[in-house]
């Protein structure tokens, strides 16, 4: 059996009967490293040599949860939870609160999709936003896991499809690979191809909003883990707030546009500051507060991190590129059964590494030159290389666009990772990616 595949299996098993994602990742990785040849001793080794990998993206969103308990002392959030209410209404007014239902999730799904190209920060709306309108959701009612489907649609179909914002990287990142496996690429070409694949991921949104999530859900009202209580607020204490926002957006956006390095951690802290030196956040509570909020983010940085090594301990058993090959040994020059493998060997290492830009160089090594092989068109064979590194970034315990929404809908305990984030996602877009990137691969 192939180590990928055994490592995986583990993996999501373990985390489907609700053992912690952590552990999970740890307990796979260890299976995998010796289903794949390596020794124990060479096996934590790789495992631990490779948890720096994400250590940067940890400490960002520890970082972005500060500034998220920092934003919650200005008011900020107390201020959205009453207009929102307001928006609400009485008990009585269904057609109101059907209205206010829509709107909001309008405005999340729009945001989310913004997060990705208009204002590139990902999932740093997040904790910012969410936490504070759950209140608002349990009033009316709205099931979390609408809320995580939306807000994963956002964060990942803009970059397949859009090549603007992180888009136009991972479409770079396709051209280039493709480039160097034997296929030269337009970039224009990118976004017809990845347009069919693109239309299931809308289907899924579609299904889950007007099919599988339409009924209401009540949740235990709790407070959110960063507001321990109600903060007065004021004019002056709300402009504050929102320049923080900007600042931090703005430094977040001038470093990762203009200079090319990672913004998100010196984003937070001058956000942090702002509110520091606007008065809302006074020296005496400043270490509690900010402590809190990495606390609030803690969960994901650490399974970020894990789940580095566990991909470290993957590549190290040299099982996924044997994956690829075994696969396209099994195609027989069948062009419709060499698309439906190489979009589940796309599935299975995705759903492991947990980063679909991160899978674009392992596949395109065997899957261009095999597509080739199979006489696929170069827009085919875009529509699959592209469809099968999106494949599992939605569903992946691992991945940040699952990640993303349970930090902020789990903020009152009400909300689990792999229940209520990560299987929805799965069957709502999943199922349909490979659908339709099947499709687009026979049709292209």
């Amino acid at each position: 059996m192939n180590a990928v595949i055994i490592a995986v299996l583990v993996m999501l098993i373990l985390s489907l009967v609700r053992i912690n994602v952590v552990f999970a990742l740890v307990i796979g990785a260890l299976i995998g490293g010796l289903t794949g040849g390596l020794d124990i001793a060479t096996t934590i080794q790789t495992f631990t040599n490779g948890l720096g990998g994400n250590a940067t993206v940890a400490l960002s969103y520890a970082l972005l949860g500060a500034f998220a308990v920092a934003l919650s002392k200005t008011g900020l959030p107390d201020a959205i939870v009453e207009g929102a209410i307001k928006l609400v209404g009485r008990e009585g007014e269904a057609r109101r609160k059907t209205l206010s239902k829509v709107l909001l999730v309008l405005m999340i799904l729009t945001i989310s999709i913004f997060s990705q190209n208009v204002i590139p920060v990902h999932i740093a709306f997040i904790p910012v936003l969410i936490p504070p309108l759950l209140k608002v959701l349990n009033e009316l009612q709205v099931d979390r896991r609408l809320i995580a489907t939306v807000i994963t649609f956002g964060l990942v179909t803009p970059y397949m499809f859009l090549p603007v914002g992180f888009g136009a990287i991972f479409h770079e990142i396709m051209q280039t690979n493709m480039e160097q496996n034997g296929l030269v690429v337009s970039l224009a070409d990118i976004p017809a191809a990845m347009s069919i694949p693109a239309i299931g991921m809308v289907l899924g949104l579609l299904t889950a909003i007007f099919i599988s999530y339409r009924k209401k859900r009540t949740y235990e009202t709790r407070e959110v883990a960063r507001q321990e209580a109600s903060h007065t607020y004021t004019a002056k204490s709300l402009v504050i707030a929102i320049v923080a926002i900007i600042v931090s957006l703005s430094v977040q956006l001038y470093l990762s546009q203009q200079l090319g390095v990672e913004g998100m951690i010196f984003g937070a802290l001058a956000g942090v500051v702002v509110i520091y030196l606007g008065g809302s956040l006074k020296r005496s509570e400043a270490d509690v507060i900010m402590t809190n909020g990495m606390k609030m983010m803690a969960f994901i940085g650490f399974v970020m991190i894990t789940a580095s090594g566990f991909a470290s301990v993957l590549k190290e058993t040299g099982h996924v590129e044997l994956l690829v090959e075994d696969a396209a040994s099994l195609i027989g020059g069948n062009q419709a059964i060499g698309a439906l493998l190489m979009l589940l060997v796309g599935l299975l290492v995705t759903m492991g590494i947990g980063s679909s830009f991160s899978t674009i160089p392992i596949i395109t090594t065997i899957f261009v030159p095999l597509s080739l092989e199979l006489g696929l068109s170069p827009m085919a064979t875009i529509a699959i290389v592209g469809t099968a590194a999106a494949l599992g970034d939605a569903g992946s315990p691992a991945s940040d666009s699952t990640l993303g929404p349970t930090s902020g809908l789990a903020a009152d305990g009400n909300h689990n990772h792999i229940w209520d984030t990560c299987v929805p996602t799965f069957i709502h877009y999943n199922i349909p990616l490979i659908l339709f990137g099947w499709i687009a691969a026979i049709i292209l």
